[in-house]
């Protein structure tokens, strides 16, 4: 049997609403494949990219916060890994131009895994290489803030006195 000139119309009907719902269908898929594994796709997607350092902030030998004269870039990928640098400009021989546990001659640098908890608005670093080798294995709970176009953060540890802002690229 052959078509009549009025099948053909509706032919064209369901074969563009088939095409439409495919594309629907697809773009859904993808928008929640983009979701994290712990439902943070919000909070990730903010960390996600490559941060230059704005300013760090930390105790001196006076035990007065001090802005350091450095410069950094902090990176966060979407399935999960960081890596952060600090290149003190400046670092005085003998003197500790940058906290000791974190860096070595004046520069900082490591990389692993981060887990976020949004309700305590921290992220914990899974440090799994790094300059200072004592810190490779452990894992660094840091405090997080938005503010503006920065991303802040400073230790969960009441014994240390830092702060660093981070603006994306």
């Amino acid at each position: 049997m052959g078509h009549t000139s009025d099948e053909e119309p509706n032919l064209k009907k369901l074969l563009w609403f088939c095409v439409v719902s495919l594309l629907v269908g697809i773009t859904t898929t993808t928008l929640s494949r983009s979701q994290d594994r712990d439902g943070n796709e919000g909070i990730r997607g903010r960390f996600v990219g490559a941060w230059r350092l704005a300013w760090l902030e930390e105790e001196g030998a006076d035990g007065k916060i001090h802005r350091a004269d450095c410069t950094g870039l902090l990176v966060y990928t979407r399935d999960g890994h960081m890596s952060v640098q600090v290149m003190y400009r400046n670092p005085q021989a003998g003197t500790n131009a940058a906290p000791v546990q974190y860096a070595q001659d004046g520069y900082e640098a490591s990389f692993g895994t981060y887990e976020i908890d949004e309700r305590a608005h921290s992220f914990t670093y899974h440090v799994e290489g790094a300059l200072v080798r004592t810190l490779i294995g452990k894992d660094l709970t840091r405090v997080y803030d938005f503010s503006g176009k920065q991303l802040i953060v400073k230790s969960s540890s009441p014994d240390e006195h830092w702060r660093v802002a981070w603006e994306h690229y």
